[in-house]
């Protein structure tokens, strides 16, 4: 994400996004614009496209799949903000001269890219090229709190209102990116008939040096024992999270304001509780229920 600010007092301050439905999706407003680049955006068979409802793990797994590439090489995974490193094709505000597609555009292949967009929003020439996926889905309990907490320090999004508040906007779809049962559910499916690796964030957490064994085998890396042994040791949460380089803390904080909430905040499995009543965690469990039915997804909210 290279930043080009202009000068003037106004270009200093953000104002919260409002959402915008594309094609029955709400996302940020100022994507409307963009979207046509977006939808039009032209993958290529070698590229890797890393994607995740917001908050499942994103950066975590970007991390792991980058020190893969890298054969566990830590100078070559700190030449640059995990950000720039990997465009986020999504991305697209025009005040400030951001998109993702420009950036990915500008790209030699082979490219890794992120994204967060649901299944029937992906652009389409993913699928006719076959590049190959890396899908992370998290639990809805811990993924709600995680992006109520991203919604206070993230100055773009909107205004989060209070946890219940936004608990309601989540269960209902309401969020950008839309709902939280579509999105882990199409990519699911998804995988059935397109080169994707479906993981866990749990299982990430419970083994993450099994799951990070998956991700290489995927790329068709092999590594030695010692080198994944690195790579799980560089990738874990304190480290990440002490990391500028993967910390987000080298975005300005007219973005992302750290005084409120760090980016990376807790990295566990089983976080909810401090938030969700008895009854907040019924009526969520009852959904995931009735949302994910017949499909053979289930979640851990503890391990």
């Amino acid at each position: 994400m290279v930043m080009d600010f202009e000068t003037d007092e106004d270009s200093k301050s953000i104002k919260h996004s409002t959402l915008v439905d594309i094609n029955g999706v709400p996302l940020l407003s100022a994507m409307i614009n963009g979207w046509d680049p977006i939808w039009n955006f032209k993958a290529r068979p070698d590229d890797l496209l890393i994607c995740t409802y917001p908050k499942a793990g994103t950066t975590w797994i970007q991390e792991i799949v980058d020190m893969i590439q890298h054969g566990g090489d830590l100078q070559k995974c700190a030449r640059a903000p995990i950000h720039e490193r990997m465009p986020f094709i999504d991305l697209y505000y025009s005040k400030f001269n951001l998109s993702g597609v420009e950036e990915a555009n500008a790209m030699a292949s082979p490219r890794t890219l992120k994204s967060h967009l649901p299944v029937q929003l992906l652009p389409p020439s993913f699928w006719e090229q076959k590049s190959k996926i890396i899908y992370v889905a998290r639990n809805a309990k811990d993924n709600v709190v995680s992006y109520f907490h991203f919604h206070r320090m993230a100055l773009a999004m909107p205004e989060p209102g209070t946890w219940e508040e936004f608990l309601e906007n989540f269960m209902a779809g309401k969020v950008t990116w839309g709902s939280w049962f579509d999105h882990v559910r199409g990519w699911w499916e998804a995988k059935d008939h397109h080169p994707i690796l479906y993981l866990f964030y749990e299982d990430m957490k419970k083994n993450p040096g099994q799951e990070i064994q998956k991700v290489a085998e995927f790329l068709d890396v092999q590594l030695p024992e010692s080198v994944l042994n690195q790579i799980f040791q560089h990738t874990e949460f304190e480290c990440m999270k002490a990391n500028p380089m993967t910390n987000y803390t080298m975005m300005p904080s007219i973005f992302l304001d750290h005084t409120i909430s760090p980016f990376m905040r807790k990295g566990t499995v089983g976080n909810w509780k401090e938030h969700f009543t008895v009854a907040q965690s019924e009526r969520l469990d009852d959904l995931c229920a009735q949302l994910l039915k017949g499909s053979g997804l289930t979640f851990r909210t503890e391990l």
